[in-house]
């Protein structure tokens, strides 16, 4: 019998866009804390762009380091914003593995925005207030960001 925080949907990868005032909250979970940073991203962008008709142009490969999980989170969805802003570039395909360092590799495999069709605000930062990125009970990692949209 499930507990009754567990939905069934959530015991591979998953996020949710969750109800806040003026801005974006995504909720992701996910078996490593990778995937669940992945989903969180995957989240950012369905928030504001379909891009299912769109094929990636080109792969932007990042290496993330933080002092924490959740300042890594934030790193993330920050890199998915400055090249949104800097270059109208968009994310189609997401990855993110372990890096030695404890930091994550981060792959994005990016669209034209011209090539996206725009359907929510686009995200301008990520907030630190109610930032979080660890393992449950269960071992299961779970993450939730606030976006300024």
């Amino acid at each position: 019998m499930n507990q009754p925080d567990e939905q069934p949907a959530r015991r591979g990868c998953g996020h949710v866009s969750v109800p806040h005032t003026a801005d974006l909250r995504i909720e992701a979970w996910g078996p490593t804390r990778e995937d669940c940073i992945a989903e969180a991203v995957r989240g950012l962008v369905e928030s504001f762009a379909d891009i299912s008709q769109a094929t990636h142009q080109r792969v932007i490969e990042r290496h993330l380091d933080a002092g924490s999980d959740a300042d890594l989170l934030t790193s993330a969805v920050e890199e998915v914003i400055y090249y949104l802003d800097t270059d109208g570039a968009i994310p189609a395909e997401v990855e993110a593995s372990r890096a030695v360092d404890g930091g994550i590799y981060l792959m994005l495999r990016v669209v034209d925005a011209a090539a996206a069709e725009i359907i929510g605000a686009a995200p301008k930062a990520a907030c630190l207030s109610g930032l979080t990125c660890a393992p449950d009970a269960s071992g299961r990692w779970m993450c939730a960001v606030t976006i300024d949209v």
